[in-house]
């Protein structure tokens, strides 16, 4: 099994910064893709950014400009840069990674259990 854990989020006024974290753990083989999502409270999840093992990267189009993701392969660990917030940003951000435990295993995917990113007008 594989543990996903984020950090970083907070309450940060409109235009602030925060960066979250999130660190895999557990048995792990191999990661590929790692990336965000975010909830809103009455809305759907939705991808925020996503980096793959070969580090391309995607972002939504609410994001890009101000959000960067990266990833640190010896740290199992997955960032998410958001700058110039906005109060729209405000959503619980869920970290997700494809991975796998043994070599011969299939790909799976692992969430992280939330964390919170209130942005104040």
């Amino acid at each position: 099994q594989v543990q996903l854990v984020e950090s970083g989020g907070g309450l940060v006024q409109a235009g602030g910064s925060l960066r979250l974290s999130c660190a895999a753990s557990g048995n792990i083989f191999s990661i590929n893709a790692m990336g965000w999502y975010r909830q809103a409270p009455g809305k759907q999840r939705e991808l925020v950014a996503r980096i793959t093992s070969s580090i391309s990267t995607n972002y939504a189009d609410s994001v890009k400009g101000r959000f960067t993701i990266s990833r640190d392969n010896a740290k199992n660990t997955v960032y998410l840069q958001m700058n110039s917030l906005k109060p729209e940003d405000t959503a619980v951000y869920y970290c997700k990674a494809r991975a796998k435990s043994t070599a011969w295993s299939q790909w799976d995917d692992y969430w992280g259990q939330g964390i919170q990113v209130t942005v104040s007008s």
